[in-house]
């Protein structure tokens, strides 16, 4: 089975295209994550894990949830990482992840996608996004058909700045970073409710037609990106770039 976490769709294009390939179902943890579930989860022997890379790691909320739910019969575990630049060593934490799990690490690949990280980076426009989501093309061939030959993937990067990245600066990144305070919508907001329904975490409500942030944010930018209007701001970092989300790219699936 293929397990999929995404903000802005990268990895859901990238978790489609694996399950369609290996004739495997797809879970969405997003849907689980809204609704609490935690439910023990039939992925057969071979669990494949598609998700964004966030400070270096998997997600916080994603290994959460994992840590929480059982996955009976499940044998091996692949592990495939949208980003925009790198992943750093989150390897070293995924296969210890697996240990806890009952799994055997069978590696993890990096698929380098448009950039959405509208509150601190640059984000292309939607000619240059569709030039990188081609460059990805043959990693993503590389990883289903090192899955379907059962094969481990390529070993990851493993150097003193991936490690120092994956180590301590991600805790010290969600501390000081990852928070929604910033979060504003401005006065074109229609109170069409879409942010809400698409946040992953259940943060965001409505209050008199507007979006209200609560505590519980992931950065995901999903709020940000899918808005309608455009006008969802994180603060002043989001002014006037882009708005990124994989499905305006026309490119299917």
């Amino acid at each position: 089975m293929v397990l999929t976490f995404t903000g802005t769709g990268n990895s859901r294009y990238v978790a489609r295209r694996i399950a369609d390939a290996l004739g495997e179902p797809l879970l969405s943890i997003n849907d689980r994550l809204r609704a609490g579930d935690t439910a023990p989860v039939e992925t057969g022997k071979r669990l494949i894990l598609v998700t964004p890379t966030y400070a270096w790691r998997i997600p916080r909320v994603v290994r959460n949830w994992l840590c929480r739910t059982a996955f009976p019969g499940a044998e091996r575990a692949w592990f495939v990482m949208t980003c925009g630049s790198e992943i750093g060593n989150a390897d070293h934490y995924n296969r210890r992840l697996c240990q806890e799990k009952g799994l055997a690490p069978m590696g993890t690949a990096q698929i380098v996608m448009p950039e959405n990280y509208v509150a601190m980076f640059g984000v292309p426009e939607a000619e240059e996004a569709r030039e990188i989501v081609a460059r990805a093309e043959p990693d993503i061939r590389r990883t289903i058909d090192a899955i379907r030959a059962g094969e481990a993937l390529p070993p990851a990067r493993n150097d003193l700045y991936g490690r120092f990245m994956s180590g301590p600066v991600n805790p010290v990144f969600y501390a000081c970073f990852v928070k929604a305070d910033a979060f504003t919508a401005g006065e074109a907001c229609t109170g069409c409710g879409q942010c809400a329904a698409r946040c992953p975490l259940n943060n965001i409500t409505l209050r008199e037609g507007k979006p209200v942030w609560g505590k519980h944010c992931t950065h995901c930018m999903a709020c940000l990106c899918y808005c309608p209007a455009k006008t969802i701001e994180y603060g002043t970092k989001s002014r006037n770039k882009p708005r990124y989300h994989f499905e305006a790219l026309g490119t299917g699936r």
